[in-house]
């Protein structure tokens, strides 16, 4: 997949895409709709298939104090565009200046001028430009006039209802991680890059990869089954585990991270990225009297997430 980040426009090669157009936070199965829809108008007419996204998010820009609210860092997002098959990513920048372009302004200089599409494929919630006047009819009239097809995708429903990310967010905040998967249509995963945490579980018999959630939408604090992917180093695979996310009260009051113990696993993974998904919620996070307990309680949590993703 080719990632077009400081280059716009981009390179020949990568105008004239057919392309979704939105955040796709958590690339759920809405998502998948609508960027299918793209697929199958990319198949159609020859054309690369193409998302356009916006880093940061926009809700980090206006509203940069609001509790973390994302379900995937950039790198998470990309990894899981390219497992689907988008050709292009184009992640453009997102700053006030283009919030305040109008509807024309960036459906002219923006999707005709700047990127080069020849189709736009949007939900039927979309909306885009200064004050969110732009809508998905909207942007049908405007790329008629300035050269480029649009496709208007409906909101995919399921027997629970309206997929959405923040259906998805409430079903993390609970412990629900399956019933996020059923949306997201794949595991919720947290990736990123290995960083060295206090090393307490190297000294308990229980070392961990550690990764940062700063900005992320933390899930229920709590003890779950997971399976982790080593993306990069000497140790890339597929493991089984079990996951700590949560403060650490144990040991007084830490910033939430993420910790993961990998099953039958020796070897240094500082520095690796590496994608945790979350299977299922074992317990929630509790303050231990020593580590004894602790270390206690550890060995039967790594026991039931055997257990667990025996059977996945």
């Amino acid at each position: 997949m080719r990632i077009v980040r400081d280059s716009l426009p981009p390179e020949s090669a990568a105008r004239g895409a057919a392309a979704a157009i939105g955040n796709f936070d958590g690339v759920h199965l809405g998502h998948r709709a609508v960027i299918d829809t793209a697929r199958d108008v990319a198949r159609e007419s020859g054309a690369p298939l193409g998302v356009l996204t916006f880093e940061p998010h926009p809700r980090e820009v206006f509203a940069p104090d609001s509790p973390p609210f994302r379900l995937m860092n950039a790198e998470a997002r990309a990894n899981r565009l390219e497992k689907i098959g988008v050709d292009v990513l184009y992640e453009m920048p997102f700053t006030r200046d283009l919030a305040q372009l109008t509807p024309e302004a960036f459906a002219r200089d923006v999707l005709a001028g700047q990127l080069g599409l020849s189709h736009a494929v949007v939900g039927e919630d979309f909306l885009f430009g200064k004050d969110r006047a732009g809508t998905a009819e909207g942007l049908g009239e405007l790329g008629t006039r300035f050269g480029f097809g649009v496709t208007v995708a409906p909101l995919l429903e399921l027997k629970a209802g309206r997929v959405s990310s923040t259906a998805i967010r409430t079903a993390l905040t609970e412990g629900r991680p399956r019933d996020a998967a059923a949306m997201l249509g794949h595991w919720h995963r947290i990736e990123g890059e290995v960083i060295r945490g206090d090393q307490r579980g190297r000294d308990l018999g229980y070392p961990t990869a550690n990764l940062d959630i700063t900005g992320l939408h933390p899930p229920r604090f709590g003890v779950y089954a997971v399976r982790v992917d080593v993306r990069t180093g000497p140790h890339q695979g597929t493991y089984d585990g079990a996951a700590s996310i949560g403060i650490r009260p144990t040991f007084g009051v830490n910033a939430p991270n993420c910790e993961s113990f990998l099953f039958d696993f020796s070897g240094d993974l500082y520095g690796a990225h590496v994608s945790v998904a979350l299977v299922d919620f074992l317990r929630p996070e509790l303050a231990f009297d020593g580590v004894d307990p602790l270390i206690a309680q550890m060995d039967k949590d790594c026991a039931q997430a055997r257990e667990v993703l025996a059977h996945v």
